[in-house]
């Protein structure tokens, strides 16, 4: 299938033909992870709690990688979109450079930090060995992890989302067979125990960053054999950070948040935290689509910005969010319809289904104004408004959901608290959206 004309396509089959083969990238993520999990819980608690430990890191560097991501993609289709493509391969290719400098100079840095840093999150002197075995070797894959996400994100600035979904589904196989071969040992291969895993992760992550590489380089050309110039790398570096700083930091706020609503629900009972955590996950799966959405709108919506094609980015940004609209009351109405047997399904004790089918009843009705906010966070970033896009993100969480959920929870209990994520997500889809269609409408106006 050849790579979708950004400019001239059919804008709705464009960005169907886009973000299915995203959703099989992300399913695959998904699965990478899982088995891991899996795995690792094999060999008993001890090291599946310093696995435990190990996310809030992990997930700081995948923040920060997600950043660096969206400046790429934000920047190259726009220098694409105006057909400077050599300035757009110069650009991805210093871009790569420092990202691997970067991440290489925070990782060696970490390294000294490990055992205070998992210390004072309240690791237990049985669990530190693990983590260190683990991170040890997760820290000397990291570079390959944020450089493979940023290569990744060059390939979709193209158009081109099929490349990333097969190297992606691609790691999460690799993954799969060598967790249990590194983990457990079989034949000459030794028994490595949670390390294992580690080493599974990185050979994964190093496989796919050297075919996407290749593919940048073969295919699209936009990686470039040139002389390095300081000042060239760091102000096309700076371009991109002006957006992935941001954006990283945004990404970073939501599982803070996420650690506060956790506290508030905590003082209903650890049935009601169990059912929280499944109602988590459960959000991720039925939001999978629009995120999937999210990812490939923004190089539409940079590449026919970059070109001044104002229309075609309105029309698409109206269309994602309608679109998200009915498809998340669709799914709000399936897991209404099926809530008992969903409860039945995740919920390890009759004590947790009860916060659980609360949980079903009320919150996912709030899960297409949450989708609004991220295609607009989205979208803003692509037209090079980043900071517009994180006042949206600390809105949302720290002006709307926290206080308000706080105050619910205060006042009248956990079911008010479920109400008010959905009355935040609202608010704050409401302000999102008038920010996005005010700005194009303004865009608009200049290019008349």
């Amino acid at each position: 299938m050849a790579t979708p004309d950004l400019l001239k396509d059919t804008i709705r089959p464009t960005l169907l033909r886009m973000t299915l083969p995203m959703m099989v990238g992300i399913v695959s993520l998904m699965l990478f992870n899982l088995a891991d999990i899996y795995f690792v819980s094999l060999l008993g608690t001890a090291p599946m709690a310093a696995l435990a430990f190990t996310f809030p890191v992990t997930f700081s560097v995948v923040s920060l990688a997600i950043g660096f991501g969206i400046g790429t993609s934000a920047t190259l289709a726009r220098l694409i979109g105006q057909g400077q493509q050599e300035k757009a391969a110069e650009l991805a290719t210093d871009n790569l450079m420092m990202t691997l400098i970067v991440v290489l100079c925070i990782s060696l840095v970490a390294q000294l930090f490990m055992a205070p840093l998992f210390t004072v999150m309240g690791a237990t002197a049985k669990q530190l060995p693990y983590i260190l075995d683990y991170m040890g070797v997760w820290w000397f894959g990291a570079v390959f992890v944020v450089t493979n996400m940023v290569a990744n994100s060059a390939l979709r600035a193209r158009g081109d989302t099929k490349t990333p979904a097969l190297v992606m589904g691609g790691a999460s196989a690799l993954n799969l067979i060598l967790d249990p071969l590194f983990i457990f040992g079989w034949g000459p291969v030794p028994a490595f125990g949670i390390k294992g895993a580690a080493m599974a992760s990185v050979i994964s992550w190093t496989c796919v960053f050297v075919i996407v590489i290749y593919v940048l380089y073969r295919r699209y050309r936009l990686i470039v054999l040139m002389k390095p110039v300081i000042g060239r790398i760091l102000g096309h570096w700076l371009k991109v950070m002006k957006i992935g700083l941001p954006a990283a930091l945004s990404n970073m706020m939501t599982p803070l948040a996420g650690g506060v609503l956790t506290a508030m629900v905590a003082q209903h009972g650890a049935e009601a935290v169990a059912a929280f955590g499944v109602g988590n996950r459960l959000e991720s799966l039925s939001l999978l689509v629009c995120l999937a959405l999210s990812m490939t709108l923004p190089p539409f919506v940079s590449q026919n910005f970059g070109a001044g094609q104002i229309q075609r980015v309105i029309s698409a940004y109206q269309g994602a969010i309608k679109f998200a609209l009915v498809w998340q009351f669709l799914v709000f109405l399936m897991l209404l319809l099926f809530q008992d047997a969903i409860a039945e399904l995740f919920a390890a004790s009759e004590l947790i289904k009860g916060p659980l089918i609360m949980w079903l009843g009320i919150v996912p009705l709030g899960f297409g104004m949450q989708a609004v906010i991220f295609l607009s966070a989205s979208t803003l970033n692509a037209l090079h408004q980043p900071l517009r896009a994180m006042r949206i993100s600390i809105l949302r969480l720290f002006v709307f959901f926290i206080p308000m959920s706080w105050i619910a929870n205060e006042l009248w209990g956990l079911q008010a608290m479920f109400v008010a994520f959905v009355l935040a997500n609202t608010a704050a889809s409401w302000i999102a959206y008038r920010s996005v269609s005010r700005l194009l409408m303004a865009k608009s106006a200049v290019h008349q």
